[in-house]
């Protein structure tokens, strides 16, 4: 059964009410008695959670937060290494052919 949110348009009052699908909507308000309520238009098929119905592990304890956190860590810094050694390379291979390309402007 879903939840419906209402409010009164006499005294601002607002509210959920848990009802069936097929239960007409409330008039009377319950803070002021006046016929003045009105159906607000939901959000849709959300889910809300309310109550104890949660276990304790569904959410991840800090500990297991750290470590994953230290783990990430240490990943990017070998991904960091790898790029570095890559562009040393990189920056060698290319030093090396430099001269090449000297020699040649020279010569020609």
């Amino acid at each position: 059964m879903p939840t419906y949110n209402y409010m009164c348009e006499d005294c601002g009052h607002e509210f959920e009410q848990f009802q069936s699908i097929n239960a007409r909507p409330l008039r009377k308000c319950p803070s002021c008695s006046k016929r003045g309520l009105k159906r607000l238009i939901g959000a849709g098929a959300g889910i809300i959670f309310r109550g104890s119905g949660f276990y304790e592990t569904d959410y991840r304890s800090e500990s297991y937060k750290k470590a994953a956190e230290s783990e990430k860590n240490a990943t990017s810094k070998n991904t960091e290494k790898k790029k570095t050694t890559a562009k040393s390379k990189e920056t060698k291979s290319s030093e090396k052919a430099e001269p090449g390309i000297k020699e040649k402007k020279k010569s020609a």
